[in-house]
Parts: C-alpha cells; structure tokens; sequence
C-alpha cells in the first residue's frame, strides 16, 4: 500500500518523516521521490540485516536519511539521540517483512525444517523454541488466549506432552502437535497460523512495543504532522483504533481515516501477503 501511504503523508521538500518499520525501504524511497529528494528521512528496525538491506536501496538519497538500528518502543529516545524532535510524518508498516519470511532460517513461516526461533531481533535471548520448551502450561495457555487461539487449553495441554517426549526443534515438531490434535482447516488459512502468530508476538512482544510508540505519538508528531499506520490482523488493528479513538475524543489529533483502508484487489493479486493490510492514518492538531 506505498501509493496510499505516500497520499497520507503527504511529503513535502524540507519535511522530516520517520520509518518506524524500515524493511527493505521500500516506504522510505516512495517518501523521498515525493518530497523530491528533499527530505529528511528517520529509519529504523531492529533486524541488522534490514539496516543493512535499505542501506543499499537508499544509497542515492544517503544524505538525506539516518538509518537506525533500535526497536519503534524507543522512538523518542532514538530521536533525542541524533539531535531530532518532532517529524512531519510516520510511517509503521506492521508485522513480518517479506524478507524474513523468505528466509527459512529466521523461522517466520511453516516451511519444512524451519527452525522454531521467530526473532526479528537476532540479539534477542527469548525464541519460540524456548517458548514452547521452557514455559509453564499456564503461561502458553495465557499466551494462545491472548492470540485468540480456540482451544487454548487444550493445545496447551498437548504442547506439555510433546515435549515430556521429545524437544521442539523446527516447525514440523510444532506441525506434528496440530496433526494429533485433529485441528479443522480453514479454507483461508492453515489451522496453526493463529499458534504461530501468538508465539511471534510473545517473542517480539509486538502488541506492547505497539503501545509504547503508539502512546507517544502526540510527543511524535509536529502540528499538522500525520502518521500512518498498517496492520495485518485484528489484535494490532484494534490497538490502533481504540488509540487514535481516544486522541480523536482529546482534540490531540484528527483520524483521517473514518473507515479502515484496504488494499486494491490489484494489489492483492500482485501481493498476495497484501491481503489482509488495514490502512489507519491520524493528523496532529494546531492546538
């Protein structure tokens, strides 16, 4: 969703905007040919290789754009870092980067052999394998429920028992609990997605980083300064909703986007991982 990303924004010669999900900078390079090239563009992400990846698809605007290895929860601290204050817009395109799902050995996807680790921070200590090897029966059931797994008790039950006989080591031991289990098929997706969703949000504690950068926006944000955000599934998107609802209700800011944004069924076809993108876009106020 670049095209409408960059019509929120609204780029401007002499702006500031911030990439909070840097990527392969792909959002970041749309920003800059809309400001002309005239802009100062923030990036971070927390995975070294994205840095490095956007690093090389930047090169040409380098010295308008500071790439910054660190995680979104510390936006204002990275700013006050590189001598920063408010920007004139953000940008969090939320989730997995097609990058890392690509490649097998980060574990972000069901493909065989794929090691359960989940981290989009590799100096993080905390990996799904740990997850399900390490934590108490109540904790994965807490965790399965929060991700709005059905029968998270019951999953969390047979997660113990596979591990009293053998570790979990890659996807397919994880795959091979769901197969005892009998679990139904939906006809979208597959009946663990949902398992491998809550242990990748435990593992990057995404909902609470959410919070955190979504809290300081009105610190963020210059007067007329708008941000942008895109998530891929209803426990984010309801994160991003309820928080632009209370700083609509404040007067802190204005929601430019009165019905969620979706992408085109172009798009879609295009990108099929596009599919379930929800667009929400918010303005400082003057005041």
């Amino acid at each position: 969703m670049v095209e409408e990303c960059v019509a929120f924004l609204r780029p401007r010669i002499g702006g500031i905007y911030l990439d909070c999900t840097l990527g392969g900078g792909g959002h970041a390079q749309a920003i800059l040919k809309a400001a002309q090239g005239n802009a100062t563009l923030v990036g971070l992400d927390m995975d070294p290789e994205a840095i490095r990846f956007a690093g090389g698809t930047l090169s040409a605007n380098s010295g308008q754009v500071r790439l910054v290895e660190d995680n979104f929860a510390r936006v204002r601290e990275v700013l006050t870092r590189i001598l920063m204050d408010r920007v004139d817009g953000l940008l969090a395109d939320l989730g997995v980067s097609s990058h890392q799902l690509d490649d097998k050995g980060r574990g972000f996807s069901f493909q065989s052999g794929s090691p359960l680790d989940m981290r989009m921070n590799p100096a993080s200590t905390l990996t799904a394998g740990r997850i399900l090897n390490e934590w108490p029966r109540d904790d994965l059931e807490a965790l399965l429920q929060r991700g709005e797994v059905q029968g998270a008790a019951r999953i969390a039950k047979s997660i113990i028992n596979y591990r009293q006989k053998k570790k979990f080591v890659n996807s397919e031991d994880l795959l091979s609990v769901f197969h005892e289990l009998h679990l139904p098929r939906r006809r979208s997706f597959h009946p663990g997605t949902l398992v491998f969703q809550a242990l990748r949000l435990a593992v990057n504690r995404e909902l609470e980083n959410l919070s955190l950068l979504l809290s300081q926006l009105p610190l963020l944000l210059q007067p007329n300064g708008r941000a942008v955000f895109i998530s891929y599934h209803s426990l984010e998107d309801r994160l991003i909703k309820q928080s632009f609802k209370e700083l609509g209700r404040s007067g802190v800011c204005k929601i430019l986007t009165e019905k969620v944004v979706r992408p085109t069924r172009e798009e879609i076809l295009q990108n099929p991982r596009s599919r379930s993108a929800k667009l929400r876009a918010i303005e400082r106020t003057v005041s």
